[in-house]
């Protein structure tokens, strides 16, 4: 056979074969990035609004619904509580009351307060009332949730400032997340993230990041680590709404991936910046609780044990 019939005898086949759908298949090729138009800013820019946020909000008081998850490879299983009602009062600089209630009942399952150096909470339901610093770490993983502070709370729930004068500085770097479009397609989608830097005593160390979403340029999550350069908190925010001309997140998701612990917390209500006098941050030992010191040696006080 000469070369011109093998040529038109394979340009036949080719035309029988892609007829049939024996040969040629069309499919569709997932697109990676998101089509969502997105938002420029700078560095400045982000660090102000970070700034300018935070002093608009001096004091706040939400009713919440909160959701709990505890456990995880570590432990072994994951155990939910959802639905819990709830209570938080903050107020600048660093004051925190958080107030959650049993299901049904209504009864108190905690309250806690904190001053920013100090705890207090209150567990009706075990009868105990305890005690610590918040700058003392008591790890206790087969009860997860008694290593909840007030102060995680407090620092996962209002940014702080981005403060030179406190030794802080910010690097700006591009990043990408995956987000979920229509019909629950997955798409990587560009953001930007913000390095918050510590420095003093002649040392730098990684601090926070804070992630803003380059469809709104708002904040969605913020990393919290330790000196270690380990991360103790992964906060994510989202449904943002107009509270009092302030826009914050209805939904504030607080993971903490040492003790295998997350809880979510849904805005009810919120009033931000309402008069909170200091009598809305004392808590008392109830009658007959036993109290425990986690910041001493011993760990419990009047001959009880933890």
């Amino acid at each position: 056979m000469s070369l011109f019939h093998r040529y038109c005898t394979i340009l036949l086949l080719l035309s029988v074969f892609s007829t049939t759908g024996c040969l040629f298949r069309t499919r569709r090729v997932e697109q990676s990035m998101s089509p969502v138009a997105l938002k420029s800013a700078t560095k400045e820019q982000l660090i102000a609004y970070i700034n300018s946020q935070a002093a608009k909000i001096q004091t706040m008081q939400a009713t919440v619904d909160i959701d709990t998850s505890v456990g995880g490879a570590k432990k072994g299983k994951i155990t939910e509580y959802k639905e819990i009602r709830g209570y938080v009062l903050a107020r600048k600089p660093a004051m925190l009351r958080m107030i959650g209630l049993l299901p049904i009942l209504r009864n108190t399952a905690f309250d806690m307060v904190s001053d920013g150096r100090q705890f207090k909470v209150s567990i009706p339901p075990k009868n105990r009332f305890v005690v610590g610093r918040n700058d003392v770490v008591v790890p206790n993983p087969q009860q997860p949730l008694q290593n909840l502070r007030p102060q995680i709370i407090y620092d996962a729930l209002l940014l702080r400032p981005i403060d030179q004068e406190r030794g802080e500085l910010a690097v700006m770097e591009n990043g990408t997340e995956i987000v979920s479009g229509d019909k629950n397609r997955k798409f990587q989608q560009a953001d930007y993230v913000l390095d918050v830097i510590q420095t003093g005593n002649g040392e730098a160390w990684l601090s926070r990041k804070i992630v803003f979403s380059r469809v709104d340029l708002l904040p969605n999550r913020q990393l919290i680590y330790n000196q270690a350069g380990e991360i103790v908190t992964d906060a994510s925010y989202s449904d943002y709404k107009d509270y009092n001309a302030v826009l914050f997140p209805s939904v504030i998701e607080i993971r903490r991936p040492e003790e295998e612990y997350d809880i979510t917390l849904h805005m009810v209500k919120l009033e931000i910046n309402l008069p909170l006098d200091n009598t809305k941050f004392v808590l008392e030992k109830p009658p007959g609780a036993q109290e425990i010191h986690l910041d001493q040696q011993q760990s419990s006080v009047g001959g009880g044990s933890h």
